[in-house]
């Protein structure tokens, strides 16, 4: 009889350490994500983007600083193209800062809270706790999810493959599919430390506009000669393309029309003399090479020393922001 229960109990032991050393279940990982957003106070990450768009891929480096609650420094680069941008959000507002063009634009922006974002932890695990149908599965070091993305700006890309470090709950990689199943936006995580510690003025506009500046002689020197891009749209073709002058130097205004009609203005970036910041209606929208501004039937964007319009009275926000794509994922002509 005491041999039974000391079988009985032996076995009940054995069962509750399987038990606390299995595999953790979808929801258990979902809650540790959530706990780990709630307790953390901020993080530093360091990332590289792949952007497929046209017929490139094109790589960007991305830098992020984020401070509890609302405190965001999303840099974004290309040292071999010169380009550098970055978008942050303080008290006084949501800004983009162009630094090599001393450019400044402010906004009344809910970004990023409005929109899904590939880069920011707190964002990707947001997607996957909205999505009750999210697929769960585990690898040896990974836990891994599917789930539907959450933009505002942009329905062709609908689902994401993110991918977490078991141990620390650190994000690893994300994949961004559009309807097809094809990525084409991906971001590896290099570096991620959680609870970073922040300077006082980490986050202050001025302080970031005069430390990532590039002093105008480097501009001109490094910077790529303008040359035309052109989209690549299906069911659109150019109707015109017509070069005017202008103050600052050579326009181009191509006309596209088929299925929906939009014009594309190209024109060489200048240098302001001075730093100053303009207020902007619309929103910031991340264009993965680059950040735009989005106003009603309007985008413009910078990239490599030129300034772009896209305007349509016909296109989404949608559509837009994938025309801005497949220009940049173009070569030149």
């Amino acid at each position: 009889m005491k041999k039974k229960l000391l079988l009985t109990i032996v076995s009940m032991f054995l069962v509750l350490t399987l038990a606390a050393c299995g595999e953790k279940s979808k929801e258990d990982v979902i809650g540790a994500l959530d706990e780990k957003v709630k307790d953390m106070s901020g993080y530093k990450v360091n990332a590289t983007m792949t952007l497929k768009a046209g017929t490139t891929a094109q790589k960007y480096n991305v830098e992020v600083w984020y401070n509890k609650p609302t405190y965001y420094r999303v840099a974004l680069s290309n040292s071999k193209k010169n380009q550098s941008q970055m978008i942050l959000r303080n008290n006084e507002g949501v800004f983009v800062l162009t630094p090599a063009l001393n450019k400044s634009y402010r906004f009344q922006s809910d970004w990023p809270m409005n929109s899904s974002q590939v880069y920011l932890f707190e964002s990707l695990v947001k997607d996957i706790t909205k999505d009750k149908n999210a697929k769960f599965k585990k690898l040896d070091k990974s836990y891994v999810f599917e789930t539907k993305t959450n933009y505002n700006n942009n329905d062709s890309l609908p689902s994401q493959v993110i991918s977490f470090n078991k141990r620390t709950l650190a994000p690893e990689s994300v994949k961004i599919k559009d309807a097809e199943g094809k990525v084409l936006v991906s971001v590896v995580f290099d570096e991620m430390k959680f609870d970073a510690k922040f300077d006082k003025n980490a986050f202050d506009t001025k302080k970031n506009m005069t430390s990532a500046k590039i002093k105008p002689s480097e501009v001109v020197k490094n910077e790529t000669p303008f040359s035309i891009k052109y989209p690549l749209v299906n069911g659109m073709d150019l109707i015109e393309e017509k070069q005017v002058s202008s103050e600052d130097g050579e326009r181009v205004v191509l006309t596209y029309g088929g299925e929906k009609n939009f014009t594309l203005v190209e024109e060489k970036a200048v240098v302001r003399e001075a730093s100053t910041t303009m207020t902007m209606s619309g929103e910031p929208v991340d264009l993965g090479f680059a950040v735009g501004i989005l106003n009603g039937n309007m985008l413009t964007w910078t990239h490599e020393g030129v300034d772009y319009t896209l305007a349509s009275d016909e296109l989404s926000a949608s559509e837009m922001v994938n025309v801005a794509r497949s220009v940049q994922g173009q070569a030149m002509k």
